[in-house]
């Protein structure tokens, strides 16, 4: 099995420690490195050049997110898993729009990390049943139309203007399937129809017109 460069980015030294024990029992992994915030992890990746990067969200000077957005526009070909306590939707929005490639709970058990971490590095968006659950219901309650929206939205279905907003805020088709529950080839009729419904056939005219419709 291809090896795997990780580096542990988390301000707590226990729980630094105590992945890097659990994830070098794998023949596949080496941890090159750990860091106590985002400004190290940054620092770090300017040295070598990790694989994947685990991710803690809340650290001190800057944090996870913010860490992830400059990360990978400096360095788009690593791999970032958010890794926290906190299911929170804003935080979940943000990390994977900025380019993280999933968000598990710091409550995984070992083996499931382990596989998470094979995953992700193979491309797949990693994402737990629990907070996909409470994206999709922060989406759903997004998508009760506002009056200003209705009349533009009105050709729209429940399900495409959840796909839409997901569009507007930066995901692919990827990571909409995965959020939703649903397939690739699905999330792109469903596109396409919100591309015919627009007038439209760019996805960045229309992530920018659908963006007017929700903010105006």
């Amino acid at each position: 099995m291809e090896e795997i460069k990780i580096l542990i980015a988390d301000d707590q030294t226990l729980m630094r420690d105590g992945l890097k024990t659990i994830l070098e029992l794998e023949e596949n992994f080496r941890i090159i490195g750990t860091a106590k915030d985002g400004e190290e992890a940054l620092a770090f990746c300017k040295k070598k050049s990790p694989d994947l990067v685990l991710m803690d969200i809340r650290m001190p000077k800057m944090d996870g997110v913010e860490c992830t957005k400059i990360l990978k526009n400096l360095y788009p070909e690593i791999i970032v898993l958010i890794l926290t306590t906190f299911n929170d939707v804003n935080y979940i929005v943000k990390a994977l729009n900025y380019g993280a490639a999933g968000y598990i709970l710091k409550d995984i058990e070992g083996d499931e990390l382990v596989k998470a971490i094979n995953d992700a590095y193979k491309g797949s968006l990693m994402l737990p049943s629990s907070v996909a659950k409470k994206l999709v219901e922060k989406l759903s309650e997004n998508t009760k139309v506002k009056p200003k929206e209705k009349k533009l939205l009105l050709d729209f279905s429940e399900r495409e203007v959840e796909v839409a907003k997901m569009l507007s805020m930066g995901f692919n088709n990827r990571q909409i399937a995965s959020s939703l529950f649903i397939s690739e080839g699905t999330v792109k009729n469903y596109i396409s129809n919100v591309y015919s419904k627009l007038g439209t056939s760019d996805r960045t005219v229309a992530a920018i017109e659908i963006k007017k419709i929700i903010e105006s």
